[in-house]
């Protein structure tokens, strides 16, 4: 049962307070991302860069535990380096790992870390459901924090086509704002906002993972990522504060060749609001 994020396999571990998901594509992937919040807790970001010599990314990890649980991606790590999965070095694969983390309760507590990894890895290998809401990374996750609420959040899932090629998102959704329904009010009512709420001020990041069939280069992979930040503009209010380390990925694994790359992005943005909408109707 591979295609549980379009193109490529996804899997969960779920703790008490935290969670971990794990995004697995096909070899050879190509890669970048972006970072628009304020206060990001990410691994292997900076080879992303369009700039940079590696293309190729062969798992993205979403964690609970804020840079404590970027440690997850050691066991991911691991369980590729097993399995022969790297880029290609004179001393063996070296797998690329990106991760990306969001903050929730588990800092004061257990953090996910690499067994919790590589167990949701395996979930993903193993094809089993993929649940959404309270669930892998998205289990300690809460939104409408400018407001002092603690509105829900977690994991969403959506998928839009775009002539002969396919976008999925996945996202983890800990907002400071509110997620806003596609009419622009907010989905969850509350109180207006005259000033910014001390609570929870820095407890937030939302963080996306766009997948699509389409064959596009490490720039191209780079608009895309900026499309999905489109999405989370469209769907959260305020998006990108200072308190939010809100992070794209974007993975591209090329089977459609002559996709419109501006077709896929604009598709991107409205999938990835979809998804972030989703996480918080469970």
């Amino acid at each position: 049962m591979r295609p549980q994020l379009g193109p490529a396999w996804a899997g969960h571990w779920t703790g008490a307070d935290t969670g971990v998901t794990v995004i697995l594509p096909p070899p050879g992937t190509v890669a970048s991302g972006e970072v628009r919040g304020g206060a990001p807790a990410t691994r292997e970001f900076a080879l992303l860069d369009p700039a940079r010599l590696v293309d190729r990314v062969d798992a993205v990890v979403l964690s609970g535990g804020s840079a404590y649980g970027l440690s997850a991606a050691d066991g991911v790590m691991t369980l590729l380096r097993e399995r022969g999965t790297g880029f290609p070095t004179p001393a063996g694969p070296v797998p690329i790992v990106v991760g990306m983390s969001i903050f929730d309760g588990s800092v004061r507590t257990a953090p996910p870390d690499a067994a919790a990894g590589r167990a949701a890895a395996l979930a993903a290998l193993a094809g089993e459901p993929l649940g959404t809401g309270a669930a892998g990374a998205g289990t300690g996750a809460g939104t409408g924090k400018w407001r002092g609420n603690r509105d829900p959040g977690g994991v969403g899932v959506a998928t839009g086509t775009a002539g002969p090629a396919t976008v999925a998102v996945l996202a983890v959704v800990n907002a400071w704002g509110d997620v806003l329904a596609p009419d622009g009010r907010p989905v969850f009512a509350g109180v207006p906002v005259t000033a910014p709420a001390a609570g929870f001020g820095r407890e937030n990041t939302t963080l996306a993972v766009l997948v699509t069939d389409a064959r596009l280069d490490k720039t191209g992979c780079h608009l895309l990522a900026q499309s999905g930040h489109t999405g989370f503009a469209r769907a959260i209010h305020p998006a990108h504060s200072r308190f939010d380390g809100d992070a794209v990925v974007a993975l591209a694994t090329g089977t459609v060749p002559d996709a419109n790359p501006d077709l896929i992005r604009a598709v991107a943005a409205e999938a990835t609001a979809a998804a972030i909408r989703a996480a918080v109707r469970h």
